[in-house]
């Protein structure tokens, strides 16, 4: 069990979990009603989703990950987990979610085939494109909208732009996390933003992604003030914390300094999402 957590990366599920339970009380609110079942159900199809995606990203990438002096100790090619065991892995998880979301309601149970597209596809996507990074977060932002959808059978606006807030938030950080295999990769053929355009340039739109997020953020926490019965001023302390978080993470990092990415990568943006969602909750709450 502690060769999968570690294959997964269990506890970088942080990164989305709390935008996840943001979407399920923004239901809760709209609807007016706690279903504990309901929760328990989300937090299940977090679990396997994020799973099933860790584990593919890791059996499609093991002949790469040997390769790359940095990876090279992962759990594949260090032979702790089969690949084909892995890929079973994949499998039993991506079932799991699937059922899982059978039991949520229709609309969730028919839209899961295509979460499973997105997150499983992106293992795909660097040995083509540079927009990797776009979809990698584009799968941890459908986690605020399908909890959302989980509670309610039905689209808003406001977990949509907190979609929007995960996608641009994990593109831009994953753009900075990605620069430390800039020249690795260049020799492999693979496709990101730092092998295209430069570590300098690279961290230049990270800067600007991240821009964008508290453009948005701002915007949505306006929304949440304004429009929803019950909230208060609370979740606007998360949403400045998050907001500074967000520019310590480029103070760590510069193109001729990667020693601080893990801390900008894992550390604070774990941190950065467990206060925006703990405090959201708590102005629930209150």
């Amino acid at each position: 069990m502690k060769n999968y957590l570690s294959l997964i990366k269990f506890s970088h599920t942080i990164f989305a979990l709390p935008f996840a339970l943001v979407g399920y009380f923004l239901g809760v609110i709209h609807t007016n009603a706690f279903d504990g079942k309901i929760l328990l159900l989300v937090l299940l199809c977090m679990i396997f989703a994020r799973s099933a995606a860790m584990a593919f990203n890791r059996y499609i990438d093991r002949d790469i990950d040997k390769a790359n002096a940095r990876t090279a100790s992962r759990e594949i090619p260090a032979g702790v987990v089969s690949s084909q065991n892995a890929l079973v892995f994949v499998l039993i998880n991506s079932i799991l979610l699937i059922v899982t979301t059978y039991f949520i309601n229709p609309i969730c149970f028919y839209l899961s085939p295509i979460a499973l597209l997105i997150t499983l596809g992106y293992s795909y996507t660097k040995r083509f494109t540079s927009l990797c990074h776009f979809v990698l977060g584009l799968g941890l932002a459908l986690a605020p909208v399908g909890a959302y959808l989980a509670v309610t059978a039905s689209f808003h606006i406001v977990p949509i732009l907190y979609g929007m807030v995960v996608l641009f938030w994990v593109a831009g950080f994953d753009i900075i996390y990605a620069l430390q295999d800039t020249d690795f990769d260049k020799e492999q053929e693979l496709y990101s933003v730092p092998t295209r355009f430069g570590k300098k340039s690279a961290l230049g739109i990270s800067k600007f992604l991240h821009l964008g997020v508290a453009s948005i953020l701002l915007l949505t926490s306006y929304l949440v003030f304004t429009e929803l019965n019950g909230m208060d001023y609370i979740h606007w302390i998360g949403t400045f914390a998050f907001l500074v978080l967000l520019a310590y993470q480029h103070s760590l990092v510069s193109p001729n300094d990667l020693s601080k990415v893990n801390l900008a990568f894992f550390t604070t943006n774990g941190v950065a999402s467990v206060i925006f969602g703990s405090f959201f909750i708590l102005d629930y709450f209150l």
